[in-house]
């Protein structure tokens, strides 16, 4: 299936991503185009909106919580992780996506501002979310009071895939993660041919791709072997909370992704995982704009909110 119109329109209104290297120099830039795609939306509606802050492992992390319209007794909790390639992307950026959420879900959504690579490389992005769900985890009554789930897109949803592999080895619970178009192998060990097939010409290259890598990891080719890098690197997914993925057709992340799905699945996961073609990279923040894209995010959520139900 050949890209959907409006996301053509939208690739040639918003052009590739700034210049490699991605240094000090191009950080704003990235991180400005990343909250360029939120202007000028109107704001889905939800019950209220609270920004806050939780503790952390290098002082407070700056939460938003949103929670849901008419909520009568307990309701879910998701915390939400956002994209941005480990160096942009925030509140801001990804308001609409949580408060569809929200919405969609009928859960307290509490989403999570880590510290962002390069002033802050690995694990720093990752200790911040570890430490926001462990704390949501551990006061959920303030939160909602019911089923837990961990979400994200891209790197966010490389975060929360190994947040779900790190509670299960605590024993902690939780009862489902939502992981959308996520990189869940930047080792180099492994083929995977989307990277090749869909490596330049979808706003997000496979250049692009490994130079955000190699910043998280601080320059470190070693970290990124590491399984809290590379979750599809685990010794072992049994025991891991639901899951609910969505990868695209034209994603270079797209094979990894999908390598990740069936690993869960092998294990004996319960996992929902679909290619919705036709669509790129990033579609959670395009559905206002695409109507596969909408319908994509639709299903995710719609997915999700089963998985959370009492």
């Amino acid at each position: 299936m050949p890209v959907e119109p409006a996301i053509t329109a939208l690739l040639a209104r918003y052009g590739p991503l700034p210049p490699l290297p991605v240094d000090r120099a191009h950080v704003e830039q990235l991180r400005e185009q990343g909250r360029a795609l939120a202007e000028d939306l109107v704001p889905i509606e939800v019950g209220a909106v609270e920004d806050g802050a939780l503790p952390g492992p290098a002082g407070e992390i700056p939460v938003r919580v949103y929670r849901p319209e008419g909520a009568d007794g307990p309701v879910p909790t998701v915390v939400f992780f956002h994209g941005g390639g480990w160096v942009a992307g925030d509140l801001d950026s990804h308001d609409q996506i949580t408060r569809r959420l929200c919405r969609d879900v009928r859960a307290v959504v509490v989403a999570v501002h880590y510290r962002r690579a390069p002033e802050h490389p690995f694990p720093a992005p990752l200790d911040d979310c570890l430490a926001a769900a462990r704390h949501v985890a551990e006061h959920r009554d303030d939160y909602g009071g019911g089923r837990l789930a961990v979400a994200g897109d891209s790197a966010g949803a490389n975060t929360a895939a190994v947040t779900a592999l790190v509670f299960r080895d605590e024993r902690r619970p939780l009862d489902a993660q939502l992981l959308a178009y996520p990189p869940t192998d930047c080792s180099g060990t492994r083929s995977h041919p989307s990277r090749t097939e869909n490596g330049e010409g979808y706003f997000l290259t496979t250049e692009t791709i490994e130079e955000l890598q190699r910043v998280y990891a601080g320059g470190d080719p070693g970290a990124l072997r590491s399984w809290r890098i590379s979750p599809l690197l685990a010794p072992d997914f049994t025991g891991v909370a639901p899951a609910v993925i969505g990868t695209v057709q034209y994603d270079p992340l797209r094979d990894e992704g999908r390598a990740y799905a069936e690993a869960l699945a092998d294990a004996g996961t319960d996992v929902f995982h679909r290619t919705y073609d036709g669509l790129v990279h990033g579609f959670l923040s395009l559905f206002e704009q695409s109507p596969a894209s909408d319908a994509a995010t639709a299903e995710l959520f719609a997915q999700l909110a089963e998985r959370l139900r009492p």
